[in-house]
Order: C-alpha cells, then sequence, then structure tokens
C-alpha cells in the first residue's frame, strides 16, 4: 500500500488514476476537482455519488435518457445525441479552424475528441457487434491508455484533419449505428472476431457494446462543450 503522509498537493494534476479503496483523513479539498467514474465515494460519511447523479440528471435532464432499458430507448437516446451534438458542431463552426485542433489543458483537441469517438464506433459497433476484424478508420483515435498496436489499429496523432472530412466519417458511423438499432438482439451477445484488435477477441453483451456508444457519445460531448467555452472566451 502506498502512503501519502504530510504531502502537499496543490495544483497537482491525476489523470487516468484509479482510486479504488483509497482513503484520505484530514484531508483539505478547497477549490478542488473530481471529474471521473464515481461510485460508493464517502465525504465526511455521506455517499456522494447519489447527489452527484441527481446534480447532474437535474442539469441535463436528457442524461437520464441515455441509460435505456429496451430497444426503443436505445434509439431516442441516439436521436438525442445526434440532435445535441449538431448543435456542438455548429458552434465549432463558428472558430477559426486552427482553433479545433488545440488541446485544452491537454485534453483532446475538438477534431481529436470527433476521431476517437469514430474509434468507438468502430470497435463497439462495427467491431464487436457487427464482427467486422478489421473496421478502423484511418482518422479514429484510439484513447491514450490503450496499448498501440502498430499494423493492426491505426494511430496517427499528428494528423490534422478538417472537420468536414472528420465529419463525412461520422456521419457514415451515424447511419450504420442507426440501421442497426432498427433490429438488434439487446439482450444477446456478441460472436468474438478471431482476428487482433480492439477490442479483444471476447463475447460481449450488446446491451454494453452499444451502452459504450451513447457513454462515450454524451460524455465527450460535455467535454467538447467545455472546451469550446474556454477557446471562445478568448
Amino acid at each position: 500500500m502506498t502512503e501519502f503522509i504530510n504531502q502537499d498537493f496543490s495544483g497537482a494534476w491525476f489523470r487516468n488514476g484509479l482510486f479504488e479503496g483509497a482513503r484520505f483523513r484530514g484531508a483539505y479539498l478547497v477549490n478542488a476537482e473530481i471529474d471521473g467514474d464515481i461510485r460508493g465515494l464517502r465525504v465526511n460519511g455521506v455517499d456522494v455519488a447519489p447527489l452527484v447523479e441527481a446534480e447532474l440528471n437535474r442539469r441535463y435532464p436528457e442524461r437520464a435518457r441515455m441509460k435505456p432499458v429496451d430497444a426503443q430507448g436505445f434509439r431516442e437516446a441516439y436521436a438525442i445525441l445526434e440532435r445535441l451534438w449538431a448543435g456542438t458542431v455548429e458552434r465549432a463552426r463558428a472558430l477559426r479552424p486552427e482553433l479545433l485542433h488545440e488541446r485544452v489543458d491537454g485534453e483532446f483537441s475538438f477534431i481529436e475528441t470527433l476521431r476517437h469517438l469514430i474509434f468507438a464506433t468502430d470497435v463497439w459497433v462495427l467491431r464487436a457487434v457487427l464482427g467486422d476484424p478489421s473496421p478502423y478508420s484511418p482518422l479514429g483515435l484510439p484513447h491514450d491508455e490503450m496499448e498501440e498496436m502498430p499494423g493492426v489499429v491505426p494511430w496517427d496523432r499528428s494528423v490534422r484533419p478538417s472537420l468536414n472530412e472528420v465529419l463525412v466519417v461520422r456521419r457514415e458511423r451515424a447511419d450504420v449505428v442507426r440501421q442497426l438499432l432498427e433490429d438488434f438482439d439487446l439482450e444477446g451477445v456478441t460472436t468474438p472476431v478471431d482476428a487482433p484488435g480492439y477490442p479483444p477477441p471476447a463475447a460481449y453483451p450488446v446491451r454494453r457494446c452499444l451502452g459504450a456508444i451513447l457513454t462515450e457519445e454524451w460524455e465527450h460531448r460535455l467535454f467538447a462543450e467545455r472546451d469550446l467555452d474556454a477557446l471562445t472566451g478568448r
């Protein structure tokens, strides 16, 4: 067990960290920010996760619909995401093109965010659900924590496609998702793809794969809106 005693973490950044089972005693969390998957977090004896969930659902009334229970719910959730993203893209078009490649606080740029969502659809829909062994768009961008797979999964961090170029691929992927949502077995499991790639060959619940798309699309749009606020504020 790693212990930090009498340490000053003022201004520290913890990125993609796992704090399962962590304990903070005598902590001074002043103007601190925690952004992530929060479950079972107790602050001064209070489980704050339900409070956070309730507040997020109050701020974003459509957020609760991102956890559908049936096929119609999945279709409606995806339609909501497409509508919300249309507004976000219009905001982005108002900025100078070079700003869409600029990272804010080290996070994905706007273009990189869209590229990452292309990758998410490739892996969880085209590969995991539809069985395409190598569906990866050259414009797709994996998450930084993924182990690189040269010659298997494209991963070009230097490419700078235009917004329109990325949106063409996004529309193609959205067409596939919409068609899938018209006819799929929500309670089924996928047939493993033997070819190497990401996600690793395995049988995945279809509900999990489609739920991953809803979560990725919802969360990354909020990140994009946050960063557009920062870029616009200049």
